[in-house]
């Protein structure tokens, strides 16, 4: 989009805000500028208090100056002032970005839940590697005898790092139940491994 004439760049200065946005909706690309010049380091102050990184601080404001660019119309006087109703867009686009950093980082807890049932090799001493191969071996059985709900609660909680809390919400069951679920499996597989110790016959899983 081009811009249209209009007034020079230092008269875009003297403009007050509610001008500078009439200047923006004529696709002036200056007016965007000084608007920036006078309201971003406030906006970026707050997004980096939101998301408390600096990358997703500075993605929100420009995710949020950008939307504004594109669409002007979206500011209305009777929405307070203009700096009010820019930190809003950018608190918008802050929350936005941090729930999908969290979503993302969860689906990646998520993998090393399922990645810690079946771990990879390690480079022990042949006799505790091939002992503790049998003891996770018996370790996975019996989570597989678990009911499914039971199973999942258990690997968020002890594979996935979650919280009793978080795992309700992450899954939509009531936390009691949640705790429930954990106590069970925990009983259940303290049952089934109580038999299986150390190789010097020492202790219990």
């Amino acid at each position: 989009m081009h811009a249209v004439s209009g007034p020079r760049g230092e008269d875009r200065d003297i403009l007050d805000d509610t001008g500078l946005v009439e200047r923006v909706a004529k696709a002036d690309p200056d007016a965007l500028a000084v608007l920036y010049q006078r309201h971003g380091a406030a906006c970026y102050q707050m997004a980096q208090r939101i998301t408390a990184n600096q990358a997703l601080a500075e993605d929100a404001v420009q995710e949020a100056f950008t939307g504004f660019w594109r669409d002007p119309a979206a500011y209305a006087p009777g929405q307070g002032t203009v700096r009010g109703w820019l930190l809003g867009l950018v608190h918008h686009k802050a929350v936005d970005l941090v729930r999908r950093e969290t979503a993302q980082q969860r689906r990646q807890n998520a993998h090393a839940a399922a990645q810690a049932l079946d771990p990879p090799a390690s480079t022990a001493d042949p006799a505790v590697e091939a002992w503790a191969g049998i003891r996770a071996e018996k370790v996975r059985a019996a989570l597989a005898q678990l009911p499914e709900p039971q199973r999942h609660a258990l690997a968020l909680a002890y594979f996935g790092g979650y919280t009793q809390r978080e795992i309700a919400q992450l899954t939509g069951v009531p936390l009691g139940t949640v705790k429930t679920r954990i106590f069970a499996a925990m009983r259940r597989l303290q049952q089934q491994l109580a038999p299986v110790g150390s190789p010097e016959g020492e202790g219990s899983w």
